[in-house]
């Protein structure tokens, strides 16, 4: 029986192909693809603006997926068959240092990544190891579980802010990362969750995840806040966020700005003892951490979806300003 594949041939180019299901070898395991997600770095890849060395071409697309393991190769425990899973994108060597330490998203032997330098879920089935995967609850929707990549890199975020109950937390940007970040805090009971946007489209939806406030990034804003996690992807986010710290408050950026910008003053944070903390990808812990949470009812993630079409519609999903896309193949 074969299947269909998106390949993006080049910057701008793509065709479908029609490919076999992919018999697993040992350590791995196939996947029925339900739905991919589309985010900005599948946009990069469109557009050709990823930065060398974090893309291969040509390359099937698609590292944020859900899906039902549907054949296992040796060495896998048979009783995954018929799991409803997401799954880790980083392909880690799991010997080096960084590795055994935990922090996959480090392997020092180099970038690895579904959907960028390895097939990804653009397609009616997935091969991947096995030990990247993370089951779900067998009533998990799996719609809904497509967005858990994202909500994973936040999971990352929110354990690096050790936001403690009672602390004063505040979000930057509201797409995607940014609504997924205010319920992720607004579970550690904060004293105050402050969201601050560009515009007020999605102020509604930030209280209804939990924030007590909300502000546009041009009104003015408070400076004494404990914990502050950017999750817009901007110079000018970063800033925003900073500022919005107490001296010695702790800020999480996750976003990407291009390459270059011009960021955060080195001199401000050192007078303010500003702690600054990254997120690129996410490690099996806030894998983990993320499933837990949805797996409890704690992340409402199907509102973020704006559209889902099916995989023809990937020029679509590719426009600027086409929100969070789940391609169903």
């Amino acid at each position: 029986m074969t299947g269909r594949a998106l390949v993006l041939d080049a910057p701008g180019s793509y065709h479908f192909e029609e490919v076999g299901p992919g018999a697993p070898g040992p350590g791995e395991v196939r996947v029925r693809v339900h739905a991919s997600g589309v985010c900005g770095s599948d946009r990069e890849l469109y557009q050709g603006t990823r930065p060398a060395g974090y893309v291969r071409y040509p390359v099937i697309p698609g590292h944020e997926w859900s899906g039902t393991v549907e054949a296992v190769g040796d060495g896998v425990p048979a009783a995954l068959v018929g799991r409803k899973t997401v799954g880790e994108g980083f392909r880690n060597c799991q010997v080096c240092a960084r590795c055994h330490a935990g922090e996959t998203t480090l392997c020092t032997a180099g970038y690895e990544e579904t959907g960028f330098t390895q097939p990804g879920a653009m397609a009616d089935t997935l091969v991947l190891p096995a030990r990247l995967l993370h089951p779900l609850a067998d009533g998990a929707d799996l719609t809904a579980a497509a967005l858990l990549e994202p909500a994973a890199c936040v999971a990352a975020a929110a354990l690096k802010a050790e936001a403690r109950p009672g602390e004063r937390v505040a979000v930057v940007g509201t797409g995607t990362l940014g609504m997924i970040a205010v319920q992720f805090l607004a579970a550690g009971s904060p004293a105050e969750l402050l969201v601050v946007g560009l515009g007020r489209d999605r102020e509604k939806l930030a209280h209804d995840f939990g924030a007590s406030s909300f502000r546009t990034a041009d009104e003015p804003l408070p400076d004494d806040f404990d914990v502050v996690i950017e999750a817009a992807g901007s110079a000018d986010a970063a800033r925003t966020a900073a500022g919005l710290l107490r001296r010695g408050g702790r800020l999480v950026l996750t976003g990407l700005p291009a390459p270059g910008a011009a960021g955060l003053d080195p001199t401000d944070l050192v007078v303010r003892q500003t702690e600054v903390r990254t997120v690129f990808g996410a490690p099996p812990a806030a894998w983990a951490h993320a499933v837990r949470a949805f797996d409890a009812g704690l992340l409402d993630l199907l509102p973020l979806v704006t559209h889902r079409l099916p995989l023809e519609g990937f020029a679509e999903a590719m426009a600027p300003g086409a929100g969070k896309v789940l391609l169903h193949p």
